[in-house]
C-alpha cells in the first residue's frame, strides 16, 4: 500500500474510533442517570463502582475524549491547533490527509497580513506552488465562526475551492463567515499553543517579492506537520 492511502487509511480508522468511543461514553451516561431513578443508593453505587465508573474513566482519556491536535513546527517555534472533527469532518479529514503524507513540510506562511490573517500550507520556500488533491465540499455553515486563533480554510471565489491552503485568523473577520445568502470560508479548528509563534510571524519584515508582497522576507516555513 503507498503512503497516501495508508494516511488515508489511518486517518479514517481513527475517526471512526473516536465516534465510537463517544457513542460507548454517552450509553455509559444514560446507564447512570437510569441507575440513579431505578436502584436504591446501595445498589447504586455497587454498579456505578464495578461497572459504570471503570468505563467512564476509560472513555474520558484524553485520547479519547479531547479532539484531534495537530503540531505545526516552524522556523520561529511551535504552533499547536485542535481540530474540530465533528463540526467540519470533511474539511478535519483533507487536513489530516495533508498532514499525514507530509505534504506541509517545507511550505511557507506566504500570506501575513497584521489585524487579519497568517495564511500558508501551499507554497514552497522559493513560491513553487505544490500540487494538490481535488477541491473539497464548503462546510462554513457549521455555526463555527472567523474568531481570532481560529484555523479556517483558503479558498478561491468558487466555495468549494478548498485544497490544502489554510489561515489562523488574527482578528474577528466577521466578513470571512458564512451568511443566509452565501457561504464562507470554514472554520475547522483554533490555535491552543503557540498564538504568540503565529504573532511572531507578524512581527516578519515583508514586501520583498513583487508577486508575493504579503510574504515575510526571509521565509517561515513549516519545518513539520504532525497528528498528536
Amino acid at each position: 500500500m503507498s503512503p497516501t492511502k495508508t494516511a488515508m487509511s489511518l486517518t479514517k480508522t481513527a475517526m471512526s474510533l473516536k465516534k465510537t468511543a463517544m457513542s460507548l461514553k454517552k450509553t455509559a451516561m444514560g446507564l447512570f442517570k437510569a441507575l440513579v431513578r431505578t436502584y436504591k443508593p446501595a445498589i447504586r453505587n455497587r454498579i456505578v463502582t464495578s461497572l459504570i465508573l471503570p468505563i467512564l474513566i476509560t472513555l474520558s482519556a484524553p485520547s479519547w475524549s479531547e479532539n484531534t491536535r495537530v503540531q505545526l513546527k516552524t522556523d520561529l517555534g511551535k504552533i499547536t491547533l485542535e481540530l474540530y472533527d465533528d463540526k467540519a469532518p470533511i474539511t478535519v479529514k483533507n487536513f489530516l490527509h495533508y498532514v499525514n503524507t507530509r505534504f506541509y513540510n517545507g511550505t511557507i506562511f506566504h500570506r501575513v497580513i497584521p489585524g487579519f490573517v497568517v495564511q500558508g500550507g501551499g507554497f514552497t520556500f522559493d513560491f513553487i506552488k505544490k500540487s494538490t488533491r481535488d477541491p473539497i465540499k464548503n462546510e462554513s455553515n457549521n455555526s463555527l465562526k472567523n474568531t481570532y486563533g481560529t484555523l479556517a480554510m483558503a479558498r478561491r471565489n468558487d466555495p468549494d475551492s478548498a485544497t490544502s491552503q489554510f489561515y489562523i485568523n488574527l482578528g474577528d473577520n466577521h466578513n470571512l463567515n458564512a451568511t443566509p445568502n452565501k457561504p464562507g470560508y470554514t472554520v475547522f479548528g483554533r490555535v491552543v499553543e503557540g498564538m504568540q509563534i503565529v504573532e511572531k510571524i507578524t512581527a516578519e519584515p515583508r514586501g520583498l517579492y513583487r508577486d508575493y508582497p504579503d510574504a515575510p522576507n526571509v521565509p517561515v516555513r513549516v519545518l513539520s506537520a504532525s497528528q498528536l
